[in-house]
């Protein structure tokens, strides 16, 4: 299969075209890797590109000096990615192929390789283990291709081997489930079995990496249905959330906020007692990811384990407080403003409107 459409043409800029010239140059191959591709093959423009060689980082940089090509980002080089700066202008991110060696369910051990199937079959997802090459052609070694038409997602290979590499996966998965898949619950039974009998694993997973997969899921497709599905996997505990969860709650602030459009008050929506009180103020809305999440939650005190468990910022950690205390206030008939003396916390002004 080939690519030819202007979402690929559109990326294939002037600068690019040179690193490309260069890796032709030196016999060293060069393709797009990953998310870009699965972009690209949806028909969507990517926001980053990655890219994969044949080249160790020694010859990489060899081959840049010699072009004269701006080198920066020196961290990335123990992991096998060098980032070139063409003109000035564009930066590319370039990593060598890989194979894990060893792996402890956070991070692995690698050895470079020339062998585009091995370095694709070290990746997590089907869709996202594709490689596609300059002139459009699309290198699919697990039918990504295939399962991007279908809307489904599915890890490469064996679900358990995927996910011990690396426990993070599971919420990857559920991730790009909601970006990917058409229906709420059309999980394969061997996938989520897996995810299952491996749940504990997450135990060792930093909050930061969980909060930051876990934000995403909140706020995308399936919200409503994804995360219920992760609890019944006993998720819950290695995320910080409690035992009983308030699972209803939850689906009724999902479902206040599903496919509406961003206005900066998001935060109410947790706080109006009603889909009247939504018709009312005709509230448009972008949820928060804390704004969902605090759903599932009865008091101050889950808050802040929440908190201990992934690391809230400042900002979100008040806003998961000032809903668990405020959602069950009266709010008479002017909500906004009663919402209005409560964020601008002015004393005594709460009781000029009651």
């Amino acid at each position: 299969m080939k690519l030819e459409s202007p979402a690929f043409q559109s990326i294939l800029t002037s600068e690019l075209n040179t690193l490309v010239n260069i890796f032709n140059k030196y016999d060293h191959e060069l393709r797009i890797a990953g998310g870009a591709v699965r972009d690209l093959v949806l028909d969507m423009i990517p926001h980053d590109i990655d890219f994969a060689t044949t080249a160790t980082p020694t010859q990489m940089k060899e081959m840049f000096n010699i072009e004269e090509i701006r080198m920066i980002n020196d961290s990335g080089e123990k992991h096998g990615t060098i980032t070139a700066r063409i003109n000035d202008k564009e930066n590319f991110e370039v990593t060598t192929l890989r194979i894990d060696v060893v792996t402890d369910g956070r991070r692995a051990e690698v050895e470079f390789t020339k062998d585009w199937q091995l370095d694709a079959n070290r990746r997590d997802l089907t869709i996202n283990a594709m490689f596609l090459g300059f002139d459009g052609t699309i290198y699919d070694y697990f039918n990504g291709v295939e399962d991007l038409k279908n809307r489904r997602v599915k890890f490469v290979g064996d679900p358990v081997s995927r996910i011990q590499e690396d426990y993070l996966r599971i919420l990857r998965y559920f991730r790009f489930y909601g970006r990917i898949a058409e229906k709420a619950n059309d999980h394969e039974e061997s996938t989520l079995n897996a995810i299952k009998e491996n749940a504990s694993g997450m135990k060792i997973i930093s909050g930061e990496r969980i909060w930051m997969e876990l934000k995403k899921i909140l706020c995308g497709n399936h919200s409503g249905d994804i995360l219920p599905t992760m609890l019944q996997l006993d998720l819950g505990p290695y995320m910080g959330l409690p035992d009983k969860a308030d699972v209803e709650e939850y689906k009724t602030v999902c479902s206040l906020t599903e496919g509406l459009e961003p206005q900066p008050i998001t935060r109410l929506v947790a706080l109006l007692a009603n889909d009247e009180q939504v018709g009312r103020f005709m509230l448009r809305l972008d949820p928060q990811p804390m704004t969902r999440l605090v759903a599932l939650l009865a008091n101050d005190e889950q808050v802040h384990l929440l908190n201990r468990r992934i690391k809230l910022s400042r900002d979100e950690l008040q806003l998961g407080s000032f809903i668990v205390n405020h959602r069950k206030d009266s709010f008479d008939n002017d909500p906004m403003r009663y919402c209005q003396f409560l964020f601008t916390d002015s004393p005594g002004e709460k009781d000029k409107i009651n």
